[in-house]
């Protein structure tokens, strides 16, 4: 560490004492510039400048994969060999076992999609693909089910159009296959019937014509056949009348 402390909060370890370089074992780090109390320091418990720390000193991050502080054992994971941190799959701390599926290759990661704590289950949700995110979208906590909505297969979408959280039915209908959009146009949420209406084909807009929300009628106004304008030309909205005169003036 050097001793030039950049301006900001006091250098504390983890357990909330003052550090100082020379109680630091790797105080002949900071000639080389391998490290900089304040800034990337292993012993601080700032994330931060643990990770700016290890990402100097990779070589040093399989030491302290057993440290008691659980920001650095998920730092440490982040820049250790991927051979040494498969052992961390069961740690304590789901910081830790969050980084650790970020980390490992995809087919021993795959598995923790199991793993009790929602962070986990989110970061595997954010490395699978195809056939293998459809179980999450049946996961208990939404977040992962709006992770996985995200990056599943489009068709398999159809799942989630009676999801209990309607941010997870948005990002379903901005994906799921377009035979399949109908099944949201009916939504109770009018953010979700918005998304429908937004990729429906257009002679199925006539649904959402008078649709009670306005956001609704006017994606409709945008892509209806204008055959079908003339409702929306006296609509009580300005905004979906101008926009229905100038699709009937194209």
């Amino acid at each position: 560490m050097a001793g030039g402390a950049e301006p900001g909060p006091e250098a504390l370890d983890w357990q909330g004492r003052p550090l100082r370089c020379q109680d630091c074992p790797h105080e002949d780090l900071q000639a080389e510039g391998r490290c900089d109390l304040g800034r990337a320091c292993v012993l601080d418990r700032r994330g931060k400048r643990i990770d700016r720390f290890f990402s100097r000193n990779p070589d040093l991050a399989a030491a302290y994969l057993d440290h008691p502080y659980f920001e650095v054992r998920a730092l440490a994971a982040k820049h250790a060999s991927v051979f040494l941190i498969g052992r961390l799959r069961d740690d304590p701390e789901p910081e830790v076992r969050a980084m650790v599926a970020f980390q490992l290759p995809l087919a021993r990661a795959g598995s923790m999609r199991e793993d009790p704590d929602r962070r986990v289950r989110m970061a595997v949700a954010q490395r699978l693909s195809g056939r293998d995110l459809v179980p999450l979208l049946g996961d208990a906590d939404y977040a992962v089910r709006l992770a996985a909505a995200r990056r599943a297969p489009p068709a398999a979408l159809l799942l989630l159009a009676r999801d209990p959280e309607a941010e997870v039915r948005r990002a379903a209908a901005a994906r799921v296959v377009p035979e399949a959009l109908m099944a949201f146009a009916a939504d109770p949420d009018p953010l979700v019937r918005r998304a429908a209406a937004g990729r429906l084909p257009a002679p199925r807009l006539v649904a959402l014509i008078r649709d009670p929300d306005m956001r609704v009628r006017h994606a409709v106004a945008e892509r209806i056949d204008p055959r079908h304008l003339a409702p929306l030309l006296a609509d009580e909205v300005p905004a979906i009348r101008e926009t229905a005169s100038r699709r009937l003036a194209e």
